[in-house]
């Protein structure tokens, strides 16, 4: 089974602050087979979805207009929801308790965005 195969039809729950580079990895998103179900750019808007929301899997940008996301984090962890962080900023802010999370530096291509999907999904080692 491919990489295609595996992430065809998963839904996606982005939280990203910035409008280009959301409305970019949509699109990457879809090329690769995900389907974008819900979106978010604030924290309190991203902490509803990541509470309510009906996603497989979450993009989760480290800083949401200067709030940390780290709890929002934890809550998509208690509810094993598998993510991701993005950041332009490397692995600056993040909780060592968050240590075996995959970080996607920006700007991303569309197969690092694919490769540490899959990598997460898997539980392979970033």
């Amino acid at each position: 089974m491919s990489d295609q195969e595996t992430l065809d039809g998963l839904r996606i729950l982005l939280i990203e602050d910035e409008v280009v580079i959301a409305m970019t990895a949509e699109d990457m998103l879809e090329e690769i087979g995900c389907t974008v179900s819900a979106q978010a750019s604030s924290f309190n808007e991203a902490m509803g979805c990541a509470l309510e929301g009906d996603f497989d899997f979450a993009l989760l940008d480290i800083n949401l207009n200067g709030v940390m996301s780290l709890p929002i984090a934890q809550k998509l962890r208690e509810a094993g929801k598998p993510f991701i962080f993005t950041t332009g900023y490397g692995s600056v802010g993040i909780d060592r308790e968050f240590s075996d999370v995959t970080v996607v530096t920006k700007p991303y291509t569309i197969r690092t965005l694919s490769n540490a999907i899959q990598a997460a999904r898997t539980g392979a080692v970033n």
